[in-house]
């Protein structure tokens, strides 16, 4: 194992979930500094970006897979300060950010060195940090899965949020007929409309199905990306037009309790959904493989870049839980450590 002039402690500051619960169950806690396995990297992280599946694990909902650590946090950025055996793609010193299945709350994380991505040119660690989970989220789910291609209309649920403005960016960066998201504040129709969106539908007073049949023609869309799920599965159908996707990313509003399949079959829909988490090393890095080659180049010109709304210091993990769960954020909210501010 190679070590770099930084001196890596023995313990580090990290957020555990103390219970299911609210976003007060989160505390920080002292925890061993993990070591690099064969593989992998060790990463001083500088900031961690907060998504969907943390909130889902802190209520209870989502277990860290077999062999990931129980600390939330599944995108981190920061510099690599020790490799373990075998690893060749990395070298101690080199900034990156990583995909990992747990542990990213905390100021040192392991990564395996296939999950681990150089920080694209033009990205500062924070924004790089809103990256790993977020854009292969919606990369294996919209364009692999979902199967989007130039000329589809999308529909794009929780238009705001870290998922749906990246949803949204690359959907109009490759070419989409026409975009349609949801969103529930005058301030994240505008800033969804900024983004690429060509309707923006305030579901707190507007039918997203009446907006889609008015801005399509009656046609509906091509594919569905829905964090929401609960009574919004069965309006996706509506929503839909013949031989459209579904693809469902999240389950905010919990399961459809009642559910008319007909729908489904008339219009031969495909309704499938996804978890990034539980994939393979293998699996991931093939994906970011194909992330790094078809996506990095927006990225580079700055055509495509993490939406960024607000970073909170790594003890305040709580006060970002609070504020994912309120909804009223746009883009993404991100983790800051002790590096950062020594590093600015």
């Amino acid at each position: 194992m190679t070590h770099a002039t930084h001196t890596i402690p023995v313990a580090m500051a990290a957020i555990e979930i103390t219970q299911p619960g609210g976003p007060d169950v989160l505390a920080p806690v002292q925890r061993p500094v993990p070591t690099p396995a064969a593989g992998e990297v060790l990463i001083r992280i500088h900031a961690a970006g907060v998504n969907g599946p943390d909130v889902m694990q802190r209520r209870g909902l989502y277990d860290p897979p077999p062999g990931a650590s129980d600390i939330p946090g599944l995108e981190v950025a920061g510099e690599i300060v020790s490799v373990g055996r075998d690893v060749t793609r990395f070298a101690v010193g080199d900034p990156v950010c990583a995909l990992v299945p747990g542990g990213g709350y905390a100021e040192y994380a392991v990564a395996h060195e296939s999950n681990t991505l150089a920080i694209p040119e033009g990205l500062s660690m924070v924004e790089a940090a809103a990256l790993p989970e977020t854009f292969l989220t919606v990369w294996l789910n919209l364009f692999q899965r979902g199967k989007f291609s130039a000329g589809d209309s999308v529909l794009i649920h929780g238009g705001a949020s870290g998922i749906g403005t990246t949803a949204t960016m690359l959907a109009k960066a490759f070419g989409a007929s026409k975009i349609i998201t949801t969103v529930g504040s005058d301030a994240q129709r505008d800033a969804s409309i900024a983004l690429g969106a060509d309707v923006a539908v305030d579901y707190r007073n507007e039918d997203f199905v009446e907006a889609v049949t008015r801005a399509t023609g009656g046609r509906g869309v091509d594919v569905v990306v829905d964090i929401i799920a609960g009574d919004y599965v069965a309006r996706n159908y509506a929503a839909a037009a013949m031989d459209g996707r579904i693809v469902q990313i999240g389950v905010i509003k919990g399961p459809a309790q009642s559910l008319d399949l007909f729908p489904m079959l008339a219009k031969r829909l495909t309704h499938i959904g996804s978890t990034l988490r539980s994939r393979t090393h293998e699996e991931k890095a093939a994906l970011i493989e194909d992330l790094e080659r078809a996506v990095f180049p927006h990225i580079r010109r700055g055509a495509v870049k993490p939406v960024m709304y607000r970073t909170f210091d790594l003890d305040d993990a709580r006060g970002a839980h609070a504020l994912m769960d309120s909804g009223t954020h746009i883009g993404k909210i991100v983790l800051t450590t002790r590096a950062a501010r020594t590093a600015s």
